[in-house]
């Protein structure tokens, strides 16, 4: 079994919150993890259509009628039940831990979140296994381009289970669109949906040119801006903002789009088998949205927000990466298996802009974490380990 990260962060929220929500993409094992956690509390899902009935019919009494507490897997299903929990939540004795919820509509849950929750909920964002999690387990291979191939949806990793990657990822993207999304956009407008996230792909670890894609979906530049609002808040893409600090220099203003897992990523792009990645014009691409992937599911799995942008001025200067956690990291990551000089030369230069104590980290793909003047070169193992 693969030890989650983020279930000490769901037991240290539990102690504080009456109501705790974990959220994040399909298939990332929230409901799994939740049940684990807390294996001797009730467990329900609005997955049932009588259930959920069960549930719109009288939300406050439903709630009450687990005196001691519940796990309510896919919560946004029936949004009169968030209501309810502030009600039920503020008429008792202070509780934390007894209700938990599990989403994957974050958009709808985020609404609901903050209409009727604020302040009485503590919330998780539950991304992919990440490779860090497969090293605790003892079950991360040796090349870190199968990874970046198959990616790190939960299904891939359960033993019990055997997939066609190719088929898996049809589904996955049919059942997003059909379950997450449908309530979201026109039903006219399904089709282009599905084929504007395939355009998004070709974005991944690049700057946003949304007027390239509006064109070439055939849609209004507001509505891509909408439809990337979507993908980012039901965790399929993650934005990095541009840095603001500018250092005396024209910066640009145009956020990162990022892929949150790998593995669709390259479905997306139609690479079908490792070697056609190795050989690909996206592979440094991917293996840039896999080590920024790693860095939030760093920070997500201690329940931290992001804290995630990258420096680029407009004469072209740019550094993948900046962290501004408890100290501030620049970060390159570069897809080759040795160490080089080169390789951190972007580093270097901003952090002799920089007049504040920085540390640099290349992130590369061989086996050996070790320090080089200064700068810290990081093996794929390790990434996202801080």
């Amino acid at each position: 079994m693969i030890e989650r990260f983020a279930k000490q962060t769901i037991i240290r929220l539990s102690q504080q919150f009456s109501v705790v929500a974990v959220t994040g993409p399909r298939q990332s094992g929230k409901s799994t993890l939740v049940q684990e956690t807390f294996p001797d509390k009730r467990y329900v899902t609005f997955d049932d259509k009588s259930v959920r009935e069960l549930a719109a019919s009288n939300p406050r009494d439903f709630i009450k009628a687990f005196k001691d507490g519940v796990i309510i897997d896919e919560a946004q299903k029936v949004p009169e039940i968030f209501d309810a929990l502030k009600l039920v939540v503020d008429s008792e004795d202070y509780n934390p831990g007894k209700y938990i919820l599990t989403g994957s509509s974050q958009f709808k849950l985020k609404k609901k979140i903050k209409e009727s929750l604020s302040g009485r909920i503590g919330i998780v964002n539950l991304l992919p296994l990440s490779i860090a999690e497969l090293s605790e387990s003892g079950i991360l291979g040796e090349d870190a381009y199968d990874y970046a191939f198959n990616g790190f949806y939960t299904p891939f990793y359960d033993e019990k289970k055997h997939f066609d990657r190719e088929d898996w990822f049809e589904n996955y993207i049919d059942t997003y669109i059909e379950r997450d999304v449908a309530g979201e956009i026109r039903v006219s407008n399904l089709s282009q949906f599905k084929k504007f996230i395939q355009f998004c792909a070709i974005y991944s670890g690049q700057m946003l040119n949304m007027e390239s894609i509006s064109r070439e979906i055939g849609v209004s530049a507001n509505t891509i801006k909408s439809w990337l609002s979507i993908l980012e808040n039901s965790f399929i893409v993650h934005f990095l903002e541009p840095d603001t600090n500018n250092l005396g220099r024209s910066i640009v203003k145009t956020p990162k789009l990022y892929f949150v897992d790998v593995g669709l990523l390259c479905y997306l792009l139609r690479i079908e088998s490792k070697e056609e990645l190795l050989l690909s014009r996206y592979k440094g691409a991917v293996v840039e949205t896999m080590a920024v992937a790693e860095l939030l599911k760093s920070r997500f799995n201690k329940g931290r927000k992001a804290e995630l942008t990258y420096f680029r001025d407009t004469n072209g200067f740019e550094v993948d990466v900046i962290a501004d956690w408890h100290k501030t990291y620049a970060l390159e990551v570069k897809s080759d298996f040795e160490t080089e000089k080169k390789q951190s030369a972007n580093v270097r230069k901003y952090i002799e802009l920089r007049d504040t104590e920085i540390k640099g980290y290349v992130y590369y793909l061989g086996d050996v974490t070790c320090d080089i003047n200064n700068i810290k070169y990081v093996s794929w193992k390790d990434w996202g380990v801080n």
